[in-house]
């Protein structure tokens, strides 16, 4: 039988962590508006702000920046999404640095998430290259999530702004080859096809060719849905933090 998440699934907010504007929705979108259809609250972080993301030789990096928010807010909307927070990274200019790292621990630690979804930094994604922005974003959210949120010590700043740490209870990873979650997005596709078409400047140009754009990614969702035994799919790679046991606090010993 397919994979499918935990019979019991308390997760009641979840924070999606995306490379640039419109990943969230061709990675994701069918089950981010299955969440909020069941009342969770899904919140983005966009960590760059796509400015490097057109063919149009008119078109300049400022004038897309602008244009890319407007169009992920408003795919965001369609979905139920709670909260967008854009990070702003140029396009292709995530690296793994401790104040990138910072940005997605702070945004732990202010919506305490019981779950983290991102794309998996570790995937070569045969037959095509992984965008490098991918692979980073990943990473960095995955080191986030442990053990720099968890640990008090790890950006001591976030005390004093009154963000206490956070333990997140599991991660799903987004492009995996070897996916142990599968949701069947079928009564959500329309919705995620809605949400895509939301990315103007980044699927306009692919309406115009041989094969309906909304058709082809029927097909590809179908295909999916079809290797793990759902109608149509996406699909994850869990991975737990929920640990056996936790650490006592420190006590420090009584002032002589």
């Amino acid at each position: 039988p397919p994979a499918q998440p935990p019979a019991e699934d308390k997760a009641q907010t979840i924070l999606l962590v995306a490379a640039h504007p419109d990943d969230a929705e061709f990675s994701s979108a069918g089950t981010v508006a299955k969440w909020t259809s069941e009342g969770r609250r899904v919140i983005y972080v966009l960590c760059t702000n796509g400015d490097k993301g057109s063919h149009d030789p008119e078109m300049t990096s400022e004038r897309l920046v602008g244009i890319r928010e407007r169009e992920q807010r408003a795919a965001a909307a369609v979905l139920g999404v709670s909260e967008v927070v854009f990070l702003r990274h140029p396009d292709g200019g995530l690296e793994d640095t401790y104040e990138f790292r910072g940005e997605i621990v702070r945004a732990i630690r202010k919506y305490k998430p019981d779950r983290v979804l991102t794309s998996n930094p570790h995937n070569p994604m045969r037959p095509f290259i992984n965008h490098r922005d991918h692979r980073m974003a990943g990473r960095v959210t995955l080191d986030a999530v442990y053990p720099y949120c968890r640990d008090r010590l790890h950006y001591p700043e976030h005390l004093r702004e009154g963000l206490e740490p956070h333990r997140v209870e599991e991660v799903y990873l987004w492009g995996s080859e070897d996916p142990d979650v599968i949701i069947d997005v079928s009564p959500y596709f329309e919705l995620k096809l809605r949400a895509i078409r939301c990315h103007e400047s980044q699927v306009g140009h692919r309406e115009q060719g041989e094969m309906d754009f909304g058709e082809r990614m029927r097909r590809m969702s179908q295909e999916t849905g079809k290797r793990h035994g759902v109608p149509m799919a996406e699909t994850f790679k869990r991975v737990s933090l929920a640990f056996p046991f936790r650490q006592p606090p420190v006590k420090e010993p009584p002032a002589p």
